[in-house]
C-alpha cells in the first residue's frame, strides 16, 4: 500500500475515527464510495485490520490510518472529512469539492461530469450527427 496525502481530516473527526478503530479492534479505516442513495453515490466507510493490495494510503499518521481502494480514488481526493454534531447527535460529514449536489438527507452526492458518470463525448457526437439536417 503505498501512501499519498489526499484528504483531510479534522481533529474532532480523527477523534471519533479513532475511537472507533479501537472499539472494533481495527487498524485502519477505507473509505470508498457506492452507487446508492437517491442522488447517485454514497461513502462507505470499512474498519479493517489490514490493507488489500489494491489499498492506497491517504492518510497514515502514528495512530490513524485511511485507505482507499484504488478504484474510488477519483471519487475521494480532496474530501474532507469532520464529525458534526447537532443536539444529541454526531455523524461524519464528508465535504467533497467535486460532489455537484446532494440529496435532501445529505446521505448520498453526485457528481455532474462524465469523468465519474461513465458516460462519453462519443454518445452526444453520435446523438448529433444522426440528426443532422432534421429540424428540432
Amino acid at each position: 500500500m503505498s501512501k499519498t496525502q489526499t484528504i483531510s481530516v479534522t481533529e474532532k473527526a480523527e477523534t471519533h475515527i479513532l475511537l472507533q478503530l479501537e472499539k472494533t479492534g481495527s487498524s485502519l479505516l477505507r473509505l470508498g464510495v457506492k452507487e446508492s442513495g437517491c442522488n447517485g453515490f454514497m461513502y462507505t466507510l470499512d474498519y479493517l485490520t489490514e490493507p488489500s493490495a489494491s489499498d492506497q494510503a491517504l492518510i497514515d499518521k502514528s495512530a490513524l490510518s485511511i485507505s482507499a481502494l484504488v478504484k474510488d480514488l477519483p471519487y475521494v481526493l480532496g474530501t474532507e472529512i469532520d464529525l458534526v454534531t447537532e443536539g444529541l447527535n454526531s455523524a461524519l460529514v464528508f465535504k467533497n469539492p467535486k460532489a455537484q449536489s446532494y440529496c435532501g438527507c445529505g446521505e448520498s452526492f453526485s457528481f455532474d461530469s462524465p469523468e465519474f458518470s461513465g458516460e462519453t463525448n462519443d454518445s452526444l457526437i453520435d446523438s448529433l450527427s444522426k440528426n443532422v439536417g432534421n429540424p428540432s
